[in-house]
């Protein structure tokens, strides 16, 4: 997981085609729950910091933490006063108990290979938010190396042996590097997503697919030119978004929690 992030793929991952859709879509979702600025918000393994300069010009106070030095580093030389960032565990925050309004966790749960660890950082997100306080946690749907991968982006082409993985990958979840330094990670079933949540001590509110149908980065592309088109693209992605048959479908998913009471959270630790 370092050796890929090493590689400072992730600062403009979200500016290309496909993030570009992903990045819309969640700022969506998380404007539907998230409390008015000027809340603190913690993102937890929040990357080089997209999501927490988006919210830092929309006037909240962002506490910012990532396992790799390179995503802070990253961060801190946008020089984003509200923002405050450091190397960090989404399993062992240094943030105080019920210190923030709402967490986010847009990638933590893309590595943790184990559920306990899983439940671990879901736990720590309860933790630290308020009571009543928003907790997004995003997975990678089980299906997405297939559709997304071999459907639609054809890895295949390049890296034969993909074609040879993805049956081991929807069985077990775990996915392997393709390369030297590829990406690693964890894809979820929406049904187990929601079970982890509720094992943290956290409520389910809400789960949705992020995209929608997979398109390929060409497609999307086009797409965005036009502005109808895009719209179009953006309006599917919602119709479709809690449909239990197609939510699988998404190569995101977004599940949207909230702390109950202080007593009821810790009684699951």
């Amino acid at each position: 997981m370092r050796a890929y992030y090493d590689q400072g793929k992730e600062r403009d991952r979200l500016l290309g085609p496909k993030g570009a859709l992903e990045l819309e879509r969640t700022q969506e979702i998380l404007r539907r729950r998230l409390p008015p600025a000027p809340a603190v918000v913690a993102d937890i393994g929040g990357g080089p910091g997209r999501y927490a300069a988006w919210l830092a010009d929309a006037g909240y106070t962002v506490q910012h933490r990532d396992l790799v030095e390179l995503h802070v580093d990253q961060l801190r030389e946008a020089g984003h006063a509200s923002i405050s960032t450091a190397v960090g565990d989404a399993r062992d925050l240094d943030l105080p108990d019920a210190s923030v309004d709402a967490v986010l966790l847009l990638g933590p749960l893309y590595h943790l290979a184990q559920r306990d660890e899983r439940v671990r950082a879901l736990r720590e997100a309860a933790r630290v938010v308020r009571p009543g306080g928003p907790v997004f946690a995003a997975a990678i749907s089980r299906w997405a190396p297939r559709l997304d991968g071999v459907l639609q982006e054809r890895l295949y082409e390049d890296h034969p042996e993909f074609l040879d993985l993805v049956p081991a990958v929807e069985a077990t979840g775990d996915l392997p590097p393709v390369t030297t330094a590829g990406f690693v990670g964890y894809t979820h079933r929406p049904t187990e997503l929601v079970e982890e949540v509720r094992e943290a001590g956290l409520q389910l509110d809400d789960l949705v697919g992020v995209e929608g149908l997979p398109l390929a980065s060409s497609d999307v592309q086009q797409r965005m030119a036009d502005p109808t088109a895009w719209e179009v693209l953006l309006d599917a992605a919602r119709a479709l978004e809690r449909v239990p048959e197609l939510m699988g479908l998404s190569p995101h998913l977004v599940a949207t929690a909230t702390r109950p009471a202080w007593r009821e959270a810790r009684s699951t630790g």
